[in-house]
C-alpha cells in the first residue's frame, strides 16, 4: 500500500499545491491560465517530440497499443452516447459532450506523470499514441456530433473547421515532426535537442499544478446523478474496455498494456468545460471535471495495486 501511495500521493500533492495557491491568492487565475498555455503550447509538444524522435518508427507505431486504445476509447464513447440519449434523454448536442467526458483522458496533465513513474520511457510513447486517438478521433467526433445536434452548419463545414484547428495545434505539429524524425531515424541537433529536453522535463509538474489551480472555484451544483455516470464511465469503463482489448491481442508488451490502462483511468481533459461552454453545458462539465478528478485518487490508487504485479 505504501508503494502505491508513493506513486499517487506526490501527483495529488502537486494538484493540491496548485489548488491552494489559487485559493490563497499566491497565484491568480490568469497566471494559472498562462501556465496552462505554456504546457499546452511548449512543454507537452516538446515531450511528444522528444519521445517520438528518440525511438525508431517501428517502436513508436505500436499497432497493438494503438488498436487497443483506439477501439476501447471508441467503444466507451459510443456507449456513453447511447446512455446519454436513451437513459438520460439528453439531446444529441449535450449527449456528445457527455460521452466525450467518458472517453477522452487527461493523458498529458494527469496520466503521463503517473504512467512515467510506473513504466518509465514507455509512458512517452503511450502519450504520443493517445494524442493521435484523442485529437484525431474522439474530440473531432464529439464536436461533429454536437454541432449536428445543434444543426448549425453542414458536416463538411464542421470537418473543415476541425481539420483547420488541428493543423495549427502545437501538439499535432510536434507529433508529425517527431514521427518524421523517427521514420528518417534522424535526431535533433545538440542545442535544439537540449532545449526540447528541458521543456519536456517541465511538462509533468507544471501540468499537475495547473490542474489544481483550475479546479479551485468549481462547484458540484447538485448534479450527482449525471456526475456519477460520467465518472463511472471515465474511471471504470474506459480502463476496463482498454484492458479487455489488450487481453484479446497476442504478445502484448506488459509495460505498454499497463500504460494504456493507466492512461484510460485518468480523469477527463482539463479543457472539458471549455468544450461544454461552446454548447451551453459548461456548468455540468466543470462539476464533472472536479468530481472525477477527486474520485480518481482512489480509483487510480486501486488500479495501480492491481496492475503493478504485471510489470
Amino acid at each position: 500500500m505504501l508503494q502505491i501511495l508513493s506513486i499517487t500521493t506526490p501527483i495529488f500533492i502537486l494538484i493540491g499545491l496548485g489548488f491552494f495557491a489559487v485559493r490563497f491568492e499566491v497565484i491568480s487565475r490568469e497566471q494559472i491560465r498562462g501556465l496552462g498555455s505554456f504546457v499546452i503550447t511548449f512543454a507537452l509538444p516538446a515531450l511528444v517530440l522528444k519521445a517520438l524522435s528518440d525511438h525508431g518508427f517501428q517502436e513508436v507505431m505500436n499497432w497493438q497499443y494503438l488498436l487497443a486504445y483506439c477501439l476501447g476509447s471508441l467503444a466507451v464513447y459510443l456507449l456513453g452516447l447511447l446512455l446519454a440519449l436513451r437513459l438520460r434523454r439528453e439531446p444529441l448536442t449535450s449527449g456528445a459532450i457527455t460521452a466525450l467526458g467518458m472517453a477522452a483522458s487527461n493523458s498529458g496533465f494527469v496520466g503521463y506523470p503517473i504512467v512515467a513513474m510506473l513504466v518509465g520511457p514507455a509512458a512517452a510513447i503511450g502519450l504520443a499514441l493517445n494524442m493521435l486517438v484523442e485529437n484525431l478521433l474522439i474530440i473531432p467526433l464529439s464536436l461533429i456530433l454536437a454541432e449536428a445536434g445543434r444543426q448549425q452548419g453542414s458536416t463538411a463545414k464542421v470537418l473543415r473547421e476541425t481539420a483547420r484547428r488541428l493543423a495549427r495545434t502545437p501538439l499535432i505539429l510536434a507529433m508529425l515532426t517527431g514521427l518524421l524524425l523517427s521514420l528518417l531515424e534522424a535526431r535533433l541537433p545538440a542545442i535544439p535537442g537540449k532545449v526540447v529536453e528541458m521543456l519536456a522535463a517541465a511538462s509533468a509538474p507544471v501540468a499537475l499544478f495547473v490542474i489544481g489551480g483550475s479546479l479551485y472555484g468549481l462547484k458540484l451544483n447538485g448534479l450527482f446523478a449525471e456526475l456519477r455516470m460520467i465518472a463511472a464511465g471515465k474511471l471504470i469503463l474506459h480502463p476496463l474496455a482498454v484492458f479487455l482489448l489488450f487481453a484479446l491481442l497476442p504478445d502484448v508488451d506488459p509495460a505498454l498494456m499497463v500504460a494504456g490502462v493507466m492512461f484510460a483511468s485518468s480523469p477527463m481533459l482539463s479543457i472539458y468545460p471549455i468544450f461544454g461552454q461552446r454548447f451551453g453545458v459548461e456548468g455540468r462539465c466543470a462539476a464533472a471535471l472536479l468530481f472525477t478528478t477527486l474520485m480518481s485518487f482512489f480509483s487510480i490508487s486501486l488500479l495501480i495495486g492491481v496492475l503493478k504485479p504485471h510489470l
